[in-house]
């Protein structure tokens, strides 16, 4: 009776679709999960209610999913529900756990080979035995070929062939390629070492190789759960099938929509074919998406729309569950740098107005554009964190800030409260919680310690439980040396902090996180779509990374390019993605007046006077100003112009809006002309209406009153 009372409190607050899902019988079962729409509540909602029935012992299960962030909140979740025991790891923590436990039996005595943290500098040497020379940037291109070769089962003799097929951008000839892979290879074996994919291969060959280390394998793990089942490559294949050994309860989650790291290896072609090759599948959508407004939802419904291709069928109309927020926001800029001025002037005044610098990203294509970002935020005193630049727990402050805690053991009372005690050890580095510099590098390094005492905080407030006898427990105050620990466990997993500051990050480093407000900037034509997008298929990837990063917003959404790259350059295309931003192929089917209409319309380009982009909507080019930009408006001579414009309309007996719109009031009473050539600027004031009301509007503005421009008794009939 307990059992199943803590079962239905797991199925508690459910939406009808996952709850099909958590509640589906043992077998295949494929949840196809939009982004926001509670896929790690669903999956981790399945493993709990099936052990918490008696359906399956927690302990043979084997949740694998590619981050260890990802990992660490399937863990934390479970825990909540009630279910320990579960493994849920990511594939290469998964298989390395493997590997090393098998080791004394597979290597007949031998030691284990030494991981490769990264491949750049044995590439690199590699690159020099066949005659290349290959600077930092060419090695890590050359180890990300090497590593889309293994991960697709490509040894260095097939390489040529499969790139060739593959359509590959290669950072050399092909040929030469193969002989950087082939002497990386050789240079392993040499040094007695393994990368990533050998492990991952070392997994597999115990497995079909060994059958007591199957039978032990398969033993343990009789239920299999794969997360983001969209980014799976042939080699993780491989290893899932051995894993399983022909078994078929296995629970695939995700998402075709969000398939956009094929260049690594990646293939949604397993969660595509999955019905076909589980007949009899159960296949549960989700499509509540919790995580947006509808706006933004509205949007990414819209991009995706277009996708053609093989994800495209499955591709999932979401719908917004939150309420209404803001539209996302379209801007067009006339250069790079001033794009990157405005952004940072909003996410000034988004700080300002209370929105938390970690609530805020800024997203691109590239990590090269980055840079102008980085300026512009640091002239607006706004803290910032690149996403991926360098390992949080490998940054130079922050390995100092990890000794200096350890040296403050020995030297702190055990009894300090642990946020104090952090506080105290991070003195020892310079660190003040009261002196945070004003921006740039220097800020960024301020915060990456900050992050260790909010760390601290948060850790404190989950104090220790220690059996003490049967049924009789105690909870213990964490120590400084209990936090040392959690810190030595978070490194080892790069499970990081939440560092306060604005994020910048590529769209792909972007996958799986999500802001309050979010600023996708460069969404120009060669840039995305990139200009190395040729096939079909590699256009219909740009799209998707267009539509993870819509889906990254809760609430405030930007969406901006600039007409050029530098002052006076050459002029851009906005993203064929965007139609809202793409006005071409109207005028043409509107007849050849309207298509010069429509390019005198864009030849008279109004900017935003706040901001700098450029304004496309009637009312926004007179008003000069974005509508989201704050307003200037002087009220006082707002309602001397309404109470004029209704004397003028009375006499001509005509509709207010025939003298002027509210539009174009509300400009002149925010903009306030002064000269005939201000006055001629606002749109909406044309040469007739100059004539008959210019000089009385400029009084108006000057500060004349309504009776001495238009006495009432004029107006008496």
């Amino acid at each position: 009776m307990v059992v199943h009372s803590a079962a239905e409190r797991v199925l508690a607050g459910l939406d009808p679709e996952q709850r099909s899902a958590v509640t589906a019988p043992a077998g295949p079962v494929c949840i196809l999960a939009g982004a926001g729409t509670g896929k790690t509540r669903a999956v981790t909602s399945r493993i709990a209610h099936r052990a918490l029935t008696g359906d399956i012992s927690a302990r043979h299960v084997l949740a694998v999913t590619f981050t260890a962030r990802a990992a660490a909140e399937m863990r934390a979740r479970l825990s909540a529900l009630g279910v320990g025991g579960v493994q849920a790891r990511t594939f290469h923590a998964a298989a390395l756990r493997q590997v090393r436990y098998f080791a004394p039996r597979l290597l007949e005595g031998r030691a284990m080979p030494e991981l490769l943290d990264s491949k750049v500098r044995v590439v690199t040497l590699a690159a020099a035995k066949v005659g290349l020379r290959a600077d930092r940037a060419a090695a890590r291109d050359l180890a990300g070929e090497i590593e889309w070769a293994k991960s697709s089962l490509v040894e260095p003799g097939e390489y040529v062939v499969a790139a060739a097929k593959a359509l590959r951008e290669t950072p050399y000839e092909p040929a030469k390629v193969a002989d950087v892979f082939a002497a990386y290879e050789r240079l392993k074996r040499g040094n007695g070492v393994i990368d990533f994919e050998d492990m991952l291969r070392a997994a597999v060959w115990g497995i079909e190789e060994h059958a007591d280390v199957a039978e032990q394998v398969r033993g343990q793990y009789r239920h299999l759960v794969v997360d983001e089942y969209q980014d799976v490559n042939p080699l993780q294949q491989r290893l899932l099938d051995a894993w399983l050994g022909g078994r078929d309860d296995l629970t695939v989650v995700g998402d075709a929509s969000q398939t956009i790291y094929s260049f690594t290896g990646a293939t949604s072609s397993y969660l595509v074919d999955f019905p076909r090759r589980y007949r009899g599948a159960t296949v549960v959508r989700l499509v509540r998406d919790y995580r947006s407004t509808p706006q933004v939802v509205g949007l990414a419904n819209a991009v995706i729309a277009q996708a053609r291709g093989a994800e495209a069928r499955l591709r999932l109309e979401l719908h917004g569950q939150r309420p209404p927020g803001p539209e996302p926001d379209l801007r067009i800029f006339t250069d790079e740098p001033a794009e990157a001025n405005a952004v940072a002037a909003r996410c000034r005044a988004l700080i300002d107005g209370g929105t938390p610098a970690r609530e805020i990203a800024v997203l691109f294509r590239t990590n090269a554009q980055s840079e102008a970002y980085e300026k512009a935020l640091t002239e607006a005193a706004v803290p910032y964190v690149v996403q991926g630049a360098e390992r949080f727990f490998e940054r130079p402050e922050v390995r100092q800030a990890m000794i200096a805690l350890r040296a403050a053991t020995r030297s702190i009372p055990g009894e300090t409260p642990l946020p104090a005690a952090v506080v105290e050890g991070l003195a020892a580095v310079g660190w003040a919680p009261d002196a945070p510099p004003a921006g740039g590098a220097a800020r960024e390094r301020w915060e990456a310690l900050a992050a260790l005492v909010q760390l601290a905080e948060e850790y404190a407030a989950t104090p220790e439980v220690v059996p003490i006898g049967e049924a009789v427990a105690i909870e213990r105050p964490v120590t400084l040396g209990d936090f040392n620990e959690e810190l030595g466990r978070r490194a080892a997993q790069q499970h990081v902090p939440t560092v306060e500051g604005v994020t910048l990050a590529s769209l792909h480093s972007a996958k799986g996180l999500e802001w309050d407000a979010v600023f996708l900037v460069g969404l120009a034509e060669g840039t995305l779509p990139t200009t190395y997008a040729k096939t079909p298929e590699q256009v219909e990837e740009e799209r998707r990374l267009l539509y993870v990063g819509i889906t990254r917003a809760r609430e405030w959404l930007w969406l901006s390019y600039a007409a050029a790259r530098s002052p006076g350059g050459r002029a851009r295309r906005p993203s064929r993605f965007l139609p809202q931003l793409d006005r071409s192929g109207g005028g043409e089917r509107a007849g050849a007046g309207a298509t010069r209409r429509t390019e005198r319309r864009r030849a008279q380009v109004v900017s935003c006077r706040i901001c700098g982009a450029t304004l496309l909507a009637g009312a926004d080019r007179k008003l000069g100003r974005c509508p989201t930009c704050p307003s200037d408006l002087d009220e006082e001579l707002y309602e001397r112009l309404c109470e004029w414009r209704q004397r003028v309309a009375g006499a001509q007996k005509v509709p207010a809006y025939v003298v002027f719109t509210d539009a174009t009031l509300t400009a002149l009473a925010e903009r306030k002309p002064g000269r005939t050539e201000e006055l001629i600027a606002i749109a909406g004031i044309g040469p007739r209406k100059l004539g008959l009301y210019g000089d009385t509007v400029l009084a108006l503005v000057a500060g004349a009153g309504v009776d001495e421009v238009c006495p009432q008794k004029s107006f008496e009939i």
